[in-house]
């Protein structure tokens, strides 16, 4: 169970989302403490945006590490540097380096951007999401074999329709070039697909980038509070399979 701390939000989605890097240490702390065994962020400006700039990255790892021993990825998503001459700059420039960091496969310049992730040393999830031509980009992809894992999104946000986006995904990643998959869902469709996630036997994530809402559509406090109920769901749907 992987946590996503913080994904694109700002305290204006909710005030338990963490910024700073001192918020992203103590909530990854939580998330541990609850069960998470992998930790994924958006390091972010003071402002508020996400950032692939060296001066953020390196002080959210670092916080995060003095306080978790679990792997621990950042984000390559554009929108953090529009650009990819300009991401793979930024990438070169890191002084303190994740374990792993999502790239996705369908932005331009994302295989640029994954060989230079594997030419630091850092491994790469492959972000493939639903309603893109990622699937077909990664499969015809050399780099296929060597990511860490895939990190199958579903981008459908509707809870009665979730489960089969995430099935029509899965069948178009097909072996996924012998690679794990991680599958997650967003918004109103994240339980349904975690659930379908573990009826199947796959990786999956859960944290406030993903949802703020709990499994009863109470909203959560935090976190740690989303990973403690991501597992029990997790646990009860792969039993009952």
């Amino acid at each position: 169970m992987q946590a996503c701390l913080n994904g694109r939000r700002t305290p204006a989605d909710s005030a338990t989302v963490p910024m700073s890097p001192e918020d992203l240490a103590r909530c990854a702390a939580g998330a541990v403490a609850a069960g998470a065994t992998s930790v994924h962020v958006h390091p972010k400006t003071p402002c508020g945006h996400d950032s692939l700039s060296p001066r953020v990255v390196a002080p959210a790892l670092e916080a995060i590490r003095a306080r978790v021993r679990v792997p621990v990825g950042v984000t390559t998503g554009a929108w953090a540097e529009p650009g990819p001459a300009a991401r793979l700059g930024r990438l070169r420039a890191w002084s303190v380096l994740p374990d792993f960091a999502s790239v996705n496969w369908h932005e331009p310049g994302a295989e640029a951007v994954a060989e230079q992730l594997l030419a630091l040393g850092v491994d790469v999830e492959a972000g493939i999401w639903s309603g893109t031509d990622g699937a077909a980009r990664f499969a015809a992809s050399p780099l296929g074999p060597r990511v860490l894992r895939v990190l199958a999104e579903v981008t459908d946000p509707d809870q009665a329709t979730a489960e089969a986006s995430a099935r029509a995904l899965l069948a178009e990643l097909g072996p996924a070039q012998g690679r794990p998959v991680l599958l997650h869902g967003e918004e109103g469709g994240t339980w349904p697909v975690l659930r379908l996630a573990g009826r199947l036997g796959l990786e999956t994530r859960i944290g406030l980038e993903d949802t703020l809402m709990l499994p009863d559509g109470q909203r959560a406090a935090g976190n740690s509070q989303l990973i403690a109920a991501g597992l029990a769901q997790y646990a009860s749907f792969r039993c009952s399979s």
